[in-house]
């Protein structure tokens, strides 16, 4: 990489060292922890070391969908791929690659792959990936569903849009209206963890003294995803702020989705 910023292939050598070293000891540990269950069975292997970058290539443009396992086994992600390659908007998990993207993909990822891999374990590496970028796409649609809900009970027409406050740059994940001046901003903020509190919280005050700053006629109000319903209170407490007009918490549910919204609306007096 120019003028000395990092490439995947130095953040891999940062950690190789230690990354070998632990291999070896989970794969002793395993050995120790699971020694009356340990069985030797045949099983179908990939050489990756008996095969060229031309193999390799050739190899992923007959099945663009093995390269997502392929990637996840070198620990690189598309964000890598454009960096380092220029290859922008890669679908990793349905790949469209022609030749020449796929001899310059097969080139890159060749010293990062093992020796050999069994199949089964590529397909499981697969597996994780995608069950996690599902799981991801699952908490994005609730998102979604708090902006169309506020859209539907609302008063004005809300939309994903950004503002600047002291040359930064903020992104709220509703507003009204499109452009001008804010009217009304929503921070729809998922926590799911205790141990997030303090940093979520402190990013919704931060926003709120941000658009009132910028907006001071503006409302903000905040929908919250935290599933620990009996702190919610402390939630509350965190995001007293002359700010913040009203806070609201939403399940996963339409419903608890659509009471939030309704509820947050009429605080702010721009329900239909």
């Amino acid at each position: 990489m120019p003028d000395k910023y990092g490439s995947h292939a130095d953040y891999m050598d940062w950690v190789k060292d230690d990354a070998d070293s632990r291999q070896k000891t989970i794969e002793d540990a395993l050995r120790k922890a699971f020694i009356n269950f340990i069985e030797k069975r045949e099983v179908e292997v990939i050489v990756f070391s008996s095969m060229s970058a031309f193999d390799l290539a050739k190899a992923i443009v007959s099945r663009p969908l093995i390269l997502k396992p392929l990637l996840a086994a070198c620990n690189i992600a598309a964000r890598a791929i454009e960096r380092d390659l220029s290859i922008k908007n890669l679908d990793t998990y349905s790949p469209r690659l022609n030749e020449d993207q796929a001899k310059v993909i097969a080139g890159y990822i060749k010293p990062f792959l093992p020796s050999y891999l069994e199949i089964p374990a590529l397909s499981q590496i697969d597996r994780v990936a995608f069950i996690d970028k599902e799981i991801r796409k699952g908490k994005g649609r609730w998102e979604k569903k708090i902006l169309e809900s506020l859209n539907r009970f609302g008063s004005l027409q809300f939309h994903k849009r950004t503002f600047t406050a002291g040359g930064e740059e903020f992104e709220l994940d509703a507003a009204s209206p499109k452009s001008g001046d804010i009217k009304v901003g929503v921070d729809i903020k998922r926590i799911e963890a205790r141990r997030d509190i303090h940093k979520r919280c402190d990013e919704i005050v931060n926003k709120a003294a941000k658009l009132k700053s910028t907006f001071p006629n503006s409302k903000f109000g905040a929908v919250v995803y935290y599933p620990f319903i009996e702190e919610h209170i402390n939630i509350q407490n965190r995001l007293q702020s002359g700010n913040i007009d009203c806070i609201v918490f939403a399940s996963e549910t339409k419903e608890s989705i659509e009471n939030a919204v309704r509820m947050l609306l009429s605080t702010l007096e721009v329900s239909k």
